[in-house]
Order: structure tokens, then sequence, then C-alpha cells
């Protein structure tokens, strides 16, 4: 078994694929319209058959307090590994992405938290 497809919610998925596609490198696999929103999905350039991160439409009335409760704690909607947190700390923020955590080691992992522009908080990881 594999992970084919996950989803993080967002308030406007124009805006959520410039930032995942500009900002955070990431390519357009499908870009369907469905109804009044669309089936939009990301994936890794370096792995363009890989997991499908689909950018989710975040109307349903659960959506809101559940984003809320997780960026209030400061608790990534999602996580991606890359090869050098420092590096792409500086990369992303002189693109002007908000960090909510600087790069921080514990245990052998080094993590950073920034704001997506969508209502999300992502984690950037390496080690473990």
């Amino acid at each position: 078994m594999r992970i084919h497809l996950t989803s993080v919610f967002v308030d406007d998925q124009e805006t959520a694929l410039r930032f995942y596609t500009d900002v955070l490198g990431f390519v357009t696999k499908h870009d369907v319209p469905a109804g009044a929103d669309r089936w939009l999905t990301v994936v890794s350039p370096e792995d363009p058959d890989g997991t499908e991160l689909l950018l989710e439409p975040s109307g349903h009335p659960a959506v809101q307090p559940y984003r809320t409760a997780l960026v209030k704690d400061g608790i990534p909607a999602v996580s991606f590994a890359v090869d050098d947190v420092r590096a792409e700390f500086d990369r992303l923020r002189g693109l002007g992405v908000r960090f909510t955590q600087e790069p921080a080691e514990a245990g052998g992992v080094t993590t950073a938290v920034l704001d997506d522009t969508c209502g999300n908080l992502v984690q950037i990881v390496h080690g473990g």
C-alpha cells in the first residue's frame, strides 16, 4: 500500500496554486473543473508520478474551526521533506514567505514552519 493522494484545505485555489508552484516549487499535475471549484493537484518535480497534494477548497463547515485551531496551536497541516532546511528557509524568506518557526534542531531533525498564505501552516523538515 502506498499513499497516492493527500490534501490540504485552501482558502482560494488560485492563490494556493501560485504559492505551491511559484514559491514552493511544486508542479501542477491535474487542474480539472469541478463545479464552482477545481480538482487541483500538485506534485514534486522530482517525483512527478509520486504522491499528489490536492489543493482542496475549504468550504465545508468543519474546515474553518479545524484549521483555526491548528494554526492557533502552531500545528502544521502538512510536512514536506527538503535537503537543507536552512537553505530552503533562506530561499523562501527571500521570496517574502512568513515563517512562524525558524529552523530548529531536535534529535537529529531540523524543522521550520511557514504560513502558506492560504490558511495553513506548513512544516519543512530534514533528517530523522
